[in-house]
């Protein structure tokens, strides 16, 4: 299993679009790669798989436990000659003074050696200074090498990479000029996912030739670790599932923010996922018996989604008989009674729960969470307690009921969050199934039966 982590000094310096340029070089000469993200990203991975061809996964060792996550790595492994491993922030940045959750922990828990990125743009000689600090800090991970990003001039790489080379005794791989027509499109909550915003024709030629011109991919292919991995069996469920169900899961536009490992423990469960858009579909999918709204920005198409009264009648009418609907951050905006776009213009949304969502928070909403469920849902039992995580600009016009509060926030001193109403449960975090698999289970048996 060839694999090798691509990690940053800090956030920004472009980890995701070396990793889509070597993702692409790599599958242009005949090679299958395999994407992987660091944390709980959804953007950044959709980047990977509209260059690899192959579904991206994310590595959380937050959300998962190490044999889940080897297990996740080996899965997603099978068939291809690379795995690409892009980390998330900078290198030693995860939760906690630890770092838990950071790319260096994830590339100890994996086993696997690290090339870092490093943003040259405004210094020379003092890059040797930073490189050493990645490899110092902590000897216990596996830096192999390099690359320079935003170098000034022929000059300017030369310094730097002697810099680096002489500080650390270690290779560097690659130097990319400044270039931006390789900028991907950013907004406030980082990259533009492809399934909104569908990357240029040539995009994938361009990340190729830069590759190709600027990047040892020889050399870089050589330090990856090949290595098996080990990982103990992972426990079956407690009972198969009596039947399969139909869920859908909204997939367009506005809604695309989906763990793919989260997809496939929802579908070992039981469930036949079904796509469908709240944006252009009148109707639920024929035979649908439970819903899966993931988030995405459903702000920046609200007055379309607003527009499409036949779905909002749909899922009404879905609630009515009883069948589960889990809508998850912008789900929960979209299942709300109304959602104000950036503009501040308010639009009416499906109204399955008492909220009034609206873009005015100050900064961005991240982090961790540690949740327990204050009443039963169609994912949790009562007093059950999990670990999610939230990633959002919008929030609720007013405090959430106790009467229909779904969680307790551990982080925030208890303080509530979501909305159970019936068979719907609404939420700002973010769930990963493969954290406590039984919330599959749980909302695969909910939809066989209708009920809770």
């Amino acid at each position: 299993m060839r694999r090798v982590m691509i990690a940053g000094l800090t956030s920004g310096v472009g980890k995701t679009t070396i990793c889509c340029a070597l993702l692409a070089a790599y599958a242009r000469r005949g090679s299958t790669v395999q994407p992987f993200k660091v944390g709980p990203d959804y953007i950044d991975p959709s980047h990977h798989t509209f260059v690899a061809g192959r579904p991206s996964r994310n590595l959380d060792s937050v959300l998962l436990t190490p044999d889940r996550l080897r297990a996740s790595l080996i899965s997603a492994a099978h068939g291809a000659d690379i795995c690409l491993i892009e980390g998330v922030m900078g290198l030693f940045d995860g939760r906690g003074s630890d770092g838990a959750g950071s790319s260096a922990a994830v590339a100890k828990l994996l086993s696997t050696p690290i090339v870092v990125v490093l943003d040259v743009s405004h210094t020379a000689h003092t890059a040797g200074a930073m490189a050493l600090g990645c490899v110092a800090l902590d000897p216990a991970i596996e830096v192999v090498g390099f690359i320079l990003n935003r170098v000034a001039s022929p000059s300017h790489a030369q310094i730097a990479t002697e810099a680096v080379e002489r500080a650390t005794g270690l290779p560097v791989l690659g130097a990319l000029p400044r270039d931006p027509q390789l900028t991907l499109p950013e907004r406030y909550l980082g990259l533009i996912p492809t399934g909104e915003v569908v990357p240029a024709a040539d995009l994938t030629d361009r990340l190729v030739a830069v590759a190709e011109a600027h990047l040892a991919l020889d050399r870089i292919w050589a330090v990856a670790a090949t290595g098996p991995l080990t990982s103990a069996a992972l426990p079956a469920s407690e009972e198969p599932p009596r039947r399969r169900v139909t869920v859908a899961l909204a997939r367009d536009r506005a809604f695309s923010f989906y763990y793919e490992d989260s997809l496939d423990v929802l579908r070992d469960a039981g469930a036949d996922l079904v796509p469908f858009s709240p944006l252009t579909d009148a109707a639920l999918p024929p035979g649908t018996e439970g819903v899966y709204l993931g988030g995405g920005f459903p702000e920046l198409f609200a007055e379309e989604l607003a527009a499409n009264q036949p779905m909002h009648a749909s899922l009404r009418a879905a609630a009515g008989n009883g069948r589960p609907i889990y809508g998850e951050c912008g789900g929960l905006m979209y299942l709300g009674r109304s959602l104000a776009d950036p503009a501040g213009h308010s639009w009416p949304m499906v109204g399955l729960v008492p909220c009034h969502s609206h873009m005015g928070a100050a900064r961005v909403t991240v982090g961790y969470r540690t949740i327990t469920a204050l009443r039963p849902s169609p994912l949790m039992r009562s007093g059950t307690t999990s670990i999610g995580h939230e990633f959002h600009y919008s929030q609720p016009a007013e405090p959430v009921d106790p009467a229909s509060a779904a969680y307790a926030l551990a982080e925030r001193g208890g303080s509530l969050e979501g909305y159970v109403q019936g068979s719907v449960l609404a939420s700002y975090v973010h769930l990963h199934f493969g954290t406590e698999p039984g919330m599959a289970a749980r909302f695969v048996e909910a939809c066989a039966r209708r009920t809770m």
